[in-house]
């Protein structure tokens, strides 16, 4: 049996999950609602405020769908009480960050500056000019997005140049060294 799929999710105070046909589930709390279509070979059990993800058999798809499965639940649930959220840096000698509005208006030594509009459910905070906190209730729409800001200029291996997340470690290379001749 999967240890992740076998696993209770429990749902804190304020939190509705409504399991529909098909497996479209929607689950509702303080910060938002979320909606996901679930594999339809997957059961769940809900006795009070705790869910059972189950599987019907032990066919190899099913084994894996039922921790996935559980996961993607478990993270609506997580989303729409606590949230989740992603840090980026970015270093470089005049390389800024700042939100205008509902944009991040981004200077990363080109020629222009690169604007990225905030999506739908998703809010941005730049709390100095070398820092963005992007933060959601989709754990995939915040990842995706975070990775989408990275991408503008990803750190480079010499200096370390450009947006990376702020647990990232960046692998270093060393530069060219001029050999004396004699």
């Amino acid at each position: 049996m999967s240890r992740i799929g076998r696993m209770p999710i429990e749902l804190p105070a304020g939190v509705e999950v409504q399991i529909g046909d098909n497996n479209v589930v929607t689950v509702k709390g303080p910060k938002g609602s979320l909606t996901q279509q679930l594999h339809p070979a997957m059961s769940f059990n809900q006795e009070g405020n705790v869910i059972h993800v189950t599987r019907p058999n032990d066919l190899k798809e099913n084994r894996a769908l039922h921790g996935l499965t559980r996961s993607l639940l478990h993270n609506m649930v997580v989303g729409v009480t606590e949230g989740f959220k992603k840090e980026l840096d970015v270093n470089g000698v005049g390389y800024r960050v700042a939100k205008e509005g509902k944009k991040l208006v981004m200077n990363l030594g080109y020629s222009h500056q690169v604007i990225v509009e905030e999506p739908e459910g998703i809010t941005i905070d730049v709390p100095n000019p070398n820092k963005i906190v992007i933060s959601g209730a989709d754990k995939q729409q915040v990842g995706q997005f975070a990775a989408e800001v990275r991408e503008k200029r990803p750190p480079e291996p010499y200096k370390g140049k450009g947006i990376k997340y702020t647990d990232e470690v960046i692998r270093r290379k060393e530069g060219k060294t001029g050999v004396k001749k004699k």
